[in-house]
């Protein structure tokens, strides 16, 4: 890891300017990390930044993988949070991560929408309204990278979301698919994981006070507010009333967090604001509907000043990271549009993307998906609702398929999780983890990514 250690200001780069103004990339001068902005519409930047492992293997049989990983929020940027606190190789002390998701895949973060994290919009008018409209700005994205690179196209790029980031995954998925068979997008698609990922909302509200009653965190008068707001937030669905439905969800979650004293969201196990390893610190979301967006959007222990380090992610991604990418405009601010980016897709965020999931099954890409035992946001009975629900002609088979239960390392007495898959569908169950899989479980996360882009790298 000594490559990627601290050369984060004294480094060389060199620049390269594509014709037209649409793109310019920067790469480190031993070229392990490239990073830079596309145009993906006028006035419209998306960033981005690849990182290549120094871990790769050579082999033919099995091409060393790419992953794009997808942050939720929506607004929540993963160049930061992604990689800074989840699966980059450094964390927010700007410290070698040992679990780093380099052991198994070159890593390529985006932040997506545009205007979240270091990307922006420079007319209010071209944010994105929908989850189509940003898997096309995305689907440009790819095409800038990937067309120009032959040793990008020969390696198979797995797209890898969290939470509101799942919705993102299998829209582009079916919009790259279609590129792709297009000539448009040179690239091979590998797959799709979905992790923790708000894919039915419905599923997810209506699973919260049932689960919650379960654990004693609410009682019969918190189920019953529980369950009449979920049935409302239905209704409004049923009636095509997004965002009414959006204000009712911000309104659950309130009553939800009201009759269980606070329960987090992240970890149904933790109380909001604890100090568990998960507890989420504020990431400011807009001044509407202010407790649950700020709520939704916080994100690990670590975005809390650590003693010794620079570990407030805000103060180091507009700080010395800033600096070391030398082409972020002076007047953007990393994370300055995410309020905006949530606002323009509130019409959008209750929308299910279920059919999207069918959708991929049918063509035959492989879709992954993996939950935390301990996550109530994106609950494994609100994930396991969705999935019943599924038109996928293998789906009887999958159900009654029995588990495999997964181990870490040498010890195979401690259970960390189940598997179970058939044919192009893939489930993981894992234990001990809330919303935050790679960071509650690094060990388990990094074997399952292992064995979901068939890396040649040696399991851990």
């Amino acid at each position: 890891m000594e490559k990627f250690s601290l050369l984060l200001v004294s480094v060389l780069f060199f620049v390269q300017l594509f014709h037209g103004g649409t793109a310019r990339t920067l790469r480190k001068q031993d070229a392990s990390e490239d990073w830079g902005y596309v145009e993906v519409r006028p006035k419209a930047h998306m960033f981005w930044w690849l990182y290549r492992s120094p871990y790769r293997v050579e082999d033919p049989s099995k091409p060393w993988p790419i992953i794009l990983w997808l942050q939720g929020g929506p607004g929540a940027s993963g160049v930061g949070i992604g990689n800074f606190e989840e699966v980059g190789p450094l964390d927010t002390n700007l410290k070698p991560r040992n679990s780093t998701w380099l052991r198994k895949a070159d890593l390529l973060f985006v932040d997506n929408p545009v205007g979240t994290g270091y990307s922006f919009v420079e007319d209010t008018k071209l944010f994105v309204k929908t989850d189509k409209e940003a898997a096309a700005d995305l689907t440009t994205l790819l095409i800038k990278i990937f067309n120009k690179d032959v040793n990008l196209q020969k390696s198979p790029l797995y797209i890898v979301a969290e939470s509101y980031g799942g919705k993102y995954a299998v829209t582009l998925a079916l919009s790259a698919v279609k590129a792709i068979e297009e000539g448009r997008l040179k690239l091979k698609l590998g797959g799709v994981a979905l992790g923790d990922s708000w894919i039915s909302p419905e599923d997810y509200v209506f699973s919260w006070g049932p689960l919650l009653k379960d654990l004693s965190r609410l009682d019969n008068n918190g189920l019953q507010k529980s369950n009449s707001l979920a049935e409302k937030i239905k209704q409004q669905l049923v009636a095509g009333q997004f965002v009414d439905a959006t204000n009712s969800w911000s309104e659950l979650e309130s009553v939800i967090s009201s009759s269980s004293n606070n329960v987090d969201f992240y970890n149904f196990l933790e109380d909001a604001g604890s100090d568990s390893v998960i507890s989420l610190m504020a990431m400011e979301l807009g001044q509407s509907k202010v407790t649950s967006l700020k709520r939704y959007s916080r994100y690990l222990s670590s975005l809390r000043p650590t003693p010794g380090g620079d570990g407030d992610i805000d103060t180091l991604l507009n700080g010395v990271i800033k600096k070391k990418l030398k082409i972020i405009p002076d007047n953007v601010t990393w994370g300055g549009q995410s309020d905006s980016v949530f606002t323009n897709l509130e019409g959008d965020f209750m929308i299910p993307r279920i059919n999207e999931v069918d959708e991929l099954l049918a063509k035959g890409v492989n879709v992954t998906i993996y939950n935390g035992q301990v996550d109530l946001i994106c609950s494994t009975k609100g994930t396991q609702a969705w999935v019943e629900k599924l038109k996928w002609e293998g789906l009887q088979s999958f159900l009654t398929k029995d588990r495999t239960p997964l181990y870490c390392g040498t010890d195979k007495t401690t259970t960390k999780g189940f598997f179970k898959s058939y044919k192009n569908l893939q489930f993981y169950w894992i234990l001990g983890a809330g919303h935050f899989v790679p960071v509650n479980q690094p060990c388990i996360a990094l074997n399952m990514v292992g064995a979901i882009t068939k890396s040649p790298a040696t399991s851990t």
